[in-house]
């Protein structure tokens, strides 16, 4: 294809919040979190349109030990497409149409709801327009699936106090997380789940911990908090840092703090227990620490992705008082 021929365009269409505009009826969106509906023709989606948009969008969420999609594609084609199916809350709609372009558009079925529309003569063409805009539409689907993932968290939050308590700060989860240990310097929160349990450990650490080189003294931290809080299931096993698996890094900035933020996957010390972890190093210049907050989740011989998904959603939002 000569791509110098088509001109990409790229149209966030906003619900106008305008009186005319509230009065309009949308029904409530449905669907499960990062799932995503995709529609177009049967024989598109059993070709190369079809191809590329799975793999497009089924890349691996990161920081797992196993390949899990970052999103599961709800397939559906046009002849079905309609009705309660119009109210999925994400979706990415192929239709054949002579002026080509990639648009999103924001409440248009249902709310909240956000809609890739991806138009051309053929399937080449709109296969050029979806692979141009992918990750302008990653990056829209998941800040939209953050805050319908906060929303839901929101309809039951804590009262619990512990952190603002110990550390002064705060993070908005569920009532379902119970603190499990509450020490001077260490706290340790948790979620029964089926066949297993989540988990959400916060500690403050002295600046010059991570003096050397970073990538090295994260794994060493973690490890020694470990031996000393968390326990494995057996006499002398406890949390550290898996080895076979690199560990993502990150330096980014969260409030205006410098912030470390590894993924990876942890495993017990002389026990046989596994899973995926994120954290987060800030520095706090204020008080003179590294304030570290992490989640990681056991549940063996299951999926992992969304709750993964649900405790960054947490982290990600802490706020310091």
């Amino acid at each position: 294809m000569k791509k110098a021929v088509f001109i990409v365009f790229i149209v966030f269409v906003i619900s106008c919040k305008d009186q005319k505009t509230e009065l309009r009826y949308l029904p409530d969106s449905n669907a499960k979190i990062n799932y995503l509906t995709v529609v177009m023709p049967e024989k598109s989606w059993a070709g190369a349109l079809g191809n590329q948009t799975r793999a497009l969008l089924e890349t691996p969420y990161e920081g797992l030990p196993f390949n899990e999609p970052q999103f599961t594609l709800k397939y559906l084609p046009p002849k079905v497409f309609k009705g309660f199916a119009r109210n999925s809350r994400s979706v990415l709609w192929f239709e054949r149409d002579s002026f080509a372009r990639f648009q999103l558009s924001e409440d248009l079925m249902a709310r909240p709801q956000i809609v890739a529309k991806v138009t051309g003569l053929d399937d080449e063409v709109q296969a050029y327009f979806m692979e141009e805009n992918i990750n302008l539409f990653k990056a829209v689907l998941t800040e939209k699936e953050r805050k319908e993932k906060i929303r839901r968290i929101k309809k039951a939050v804590t009262k619990d106090r512990d952190l603002q308590k110990r550390f002064n700060i705060s993070l908005v989860y569920p009532t379902a997380y119970k603190t499990v240990k509450d020490t001077t310097n260490f706290i340790w929160i948790q979620k029964e789940i089926p066949k297993g349990h989540m988990n959400m450990v916060a500690y403050s650490l002295p600046l010059s911990v991570l003096n050397g080189k970073v990538k090295k003294r994260i794994p060493e931290i973690r490890d020694s908090i470990g031996k000393m809080y968390i326990p494995g299931r057996l006499k002398g096993s406890y949390m550290i840092t898996e080895r076979a698996y690199r560990p993502f890094f990150y330096k980014t900035l969260k409030g205006g703090r410098l912030t470390y933020l590894t993924k990876g996957t942890w495993e017990v010390a002389n026990d046989f227990m596994a899973g995926p972890f994120i954290n987060y190093m800030i520095k706090d210049t204020l008080k003179k620490r590294w304030m570290v907050i992490e989640g990681f989740v056991f549940a063996p011989a299951t999926s992992k992705r969304d709750q993964m998904f649900e405790l960054n959603t947490i982290l990600d939002a802490v706020t310091f008082q």
